[in-house]
């Protein structure tokens, strides 16, 4: 089990949401060159549960909008703090963010660092 991962979960226009994959997918590279283990990222598709609250609700989600949910993996808490100074400092983030048209807003977003709680390795195929 990795030692720490970065959550996050935010609303995106659904006509927008081809644009977007397309920034993550750099953003996602740029992550793992400066120390992430993996990247992830998924789209809403079954996100309603009765007798909980959505991620629809909780963003206060448009309409028009889905819900991207994802993680990044690091070895620790301190590689975690130290991929994420190397992101924030790269201009090819920067660029990325500049030149995209996905409508991805960060004031949007829920994200924060959490250190493992349980976890239960892959099952193997038989």
């Amino acid at each position: 089990m990795a030692d720490y991962v970065d959550g996050f979960v935010f609303p995106i226009s659904r006509d927008r949401l081809s644009d977007y994959k397309s920034l993550a997918e750099a953003a996602a590279e740029i992550w793992k060159e400066h120390g992430a283990l993996d990247y992830r990222e998924f789209v809403g598709d079954d996100i309603h549960l009765e007798g909980t609250r959505s991620f629809i609700d909780l963003l206060a989600a448009k309409e028009n909008e889905t819900i991207v949910f994802g993680w990044v993996v690091f070895d620790s808490r301190e590689a975690r703090d130290l991929a994420n100074e190397k992101v924030a400092a790269d201009p090819r983030m920067a660029e990325l963010m500049e030149l995209s048209n996905s409508g991805f807003d960060a004031g949007r977003m829920a994200y924060g660092g959490f250190q493992p709680l349980v976890g239960s390795p892959k099952a193997k195929a038989e």
